[in-house]
């Protein structure tokens, strides 16, 4: 019983952790629709469904000790979550965490959670936990600063990312998370360090993309165009669009296109990349779109 037990178990995980393995962590005018909706939005693989029967039975079936079940709990929030159920991975986490209370892991996703509903204090916590068991936990550093610059704490924000940046200075998207926080505070010396980071990048990377487009060096269309290069599985380029349109619509809300902004939120929500970190963060923008677009209809109407 012991040694079938822990070949499913085996199975399980790696299974689950193939699957997993290629998840991060969607208008105008012509121009700017051009290329945006080939792909459909994606459907969870059937693979999952199939790892998840598999977890429900071993949960229910199964004689585990603590550590065993709390893993089994937080592999099922994982998946749960990669397919956008995260009410049912928010109540794995916590199962988890009440069987091994220091699972760094599900601190993690529990601080995600806590920001992405606008309760930063508690996501705060998280990510301080998670330091405390973890501290070279890197991407606690990224969801922390993350947290800090949804709840307008932006020196802070902009030490965490910098930590972030600092543990892996050719990842183009950590440059881009930095430049972003540093604007809230210098845009103008935020581009110019991007400008400076940008030699660090390798030209065929993707991410290499969206920073060229920061810069100024490429447009829209440009970015769309590169997002179809270079593609290794199906899923690829609807993960692509899914941060193509995240960060054009950032770039769009800093030249104050709100409107067009809100439309690149909506295609990042559509592409359904639940686990990316531009599709949890993508709704919290699009009420801030809202907000600025309602604002701006007011002063128009008073003046």
């Amino acid at each position: 019983m012991e040694c079938k037990l822990r070949t499913t178990i085996v199975a399980v995980v790696v299974g689950a952790s193939m699957l997993l393995s290629g998840c991060a962590a969607t208008l105008g005018s012509k121009d700017n629709i051009a290329g945006q909706m080939i792909v459909a939005p994606v459907m969870p693989d059937y693979k999952l469904e199939v790892t998840l029967a598999k977890l429900n039975e071993i949960l229910a079936t199964m004689e585990l000790t603590d550590e065993q079940r709390a893993r089994f709990h937080y592999d099922r929030g994982v998946i749960y979550d990669s397919v956008g159920l995260r009410l049912l991975g928010r109540i794995d986490f916590h199962q988890a965490l009440k069987l091994q209370p220091d699972l760094a892991d599900a601190y993690n996703f529990l601080g995600i959670y806590y920001t992405q509903e606008g309760e930063f204090d508690s996501a705060y916590e998280a990510f301080d936990g998670v330091l405390e068991l973890s501290p070279n936990y890197d991407y606690a550093f990224l969801n922390r600063g993350i947290a800090l610059y949804y709840g307008e704490r932006y020196e802070l924000a902009v030490n965490d990312m910098k930590a972030f940046y600092d543990r892996d200075p050719s990842d183009g998207y950590r440059a881009l998370w930095l430049y972003l926080m540093s604007s809230s505070i210098d845009s103008k010396l935020a581009l110019a360090d991007l400008g400076i980071q940008r030699q660090q990048l390798k030209d065929q990377d993707w991410a290499s993309v969206l920073v060229d487009f920061y810069l100024g060096k490429i447009n829209q269309e440009q970015v769309f165009a590169a997002a179809k290069e270079g593609l290794s599985q199906p899923k690829e380029y609807a993960e692509r669009l899914c941060e193509a349109y995240f960060y054009l619509a950032k770039h769009s809300a800093e030249n104050g296109q709100y409107q067009q902004a809100a439309n690149f939120y909506r295609l990042t929500l559509a592409t359904n990349i639940y686990d990316f970190v531009e599709h949890r963060y993508a709704r919290i923008e699009l009420a801030r779109m809202k907000n600025m677009i309602q604002q701006s209809s007011e002063l128009s109407s008073k003046s």
